[in-house]
């Protein structure tokens, strides 16, 4: 696999919050990693969230087997961020509350196999299609699902930021944990909240089919770029990863 990631705080907010990993190498029993974790709560609490729960959960890594249970492992981390920050958080009072968002992957024989707190998500994008594997935990979400309100509503209901779950919130999290098969032409792409919240899908999916398919670099700046022009009201992560080598 080959990966580009890239965070940046936008243009309206002072700190970035979001905090990414990517390593297409081998670590602990995982040949490859890709993290974006969305940070919240008080004065640099945010930041400290999502730092701590990617670091965390890649020092879990480094000290476990998987056992030929790969979405086992990755729960297993993440229970373990999830309570380094819920400690830090119930235990330092310019912590308290914190929390982050957390989407998690690795790709092993044309397969992902993720895991998923939060609004940040998880994508696949061919020169067909972009879809969605991630499911949004939030609020207006849950409306839709629920059939109370239509998608189209949800993208400017005024509570379309609140979310329904997260990491380091309590001492226990509840996670999506998922394998999907992955073409040879798919990309995977990992982001927080804040492209999705500036660029729709199909302008996601034009950004990532324009130009030269191994450019993964010019993808992702292209993707930050453009929210950014739309507004950068929230800091943007991009992690996007090919497994199309040339």
């Amino acid at each position: 696999m080959i990966s580009f990631g890239k965070s940046d705080v936008g243009l309206t907010r002072y700190i970035n919050e979001d905090f990414i990993y990517a390593r297409d190498e081998q670590i602990g029993p995982l040949p490859n990693l890709y993290i974006v974790s969305d940070g919240m709560g008080g004065h640099k609490a945010g930041e400290i969230a999502s730092a701590m729960a990617v670091n965390s959960f890649v020092e879990f890594i480094l000290n476990h087997n998987a056992d030929g249970e790969i979405l086992d492992l990755i729960v297993n981390a993440i229970n373990y961020a999830n309570k380094a920050v819920y400690e830090k958080s119930r235990l330092d009072i310019e912590c308290r509350g914190m929390g982050t968002t957390f989407s998690v992957c690795t790709i092993i024989d044309n397969k992902i196999y993720a895991a998923h707190v939060g609004d940040s998500r998880i994508y696949l994008v061919n020169s067909q299609r972009i879809k969605q594997i991630s499911i949004d935990h939030t609020y207006v979400n849950e409306m839709v699902r629920m059939g109370k309100i239509t998608p189209e509503q949800a993208k400017i209901h005024p509570q379309k930021n609140i979310i329904t779950r997260a990491l380091g919130i309590n001492d226990k999290i509840a996670c999506d944990a998922f394998v999907e098969p992955v073409g040879f032409d798919d990309y995977i792409l990992i982001c927080s909240d804040g492209l999705t919240s500036m660029l729709d899908d199909k302008e996601i999916f034009d950004i990532i089919n324009d130009g030269d398919e191994c450019d993964l670099e010019n993808k992702v700046s292209n993707c930050i770029q453009i929210a950014n022009e739309k507004g950068g009201y929230d800091n943007i992560s991009v992690i996007l990863i090919s497994g199309v080598l040339k």
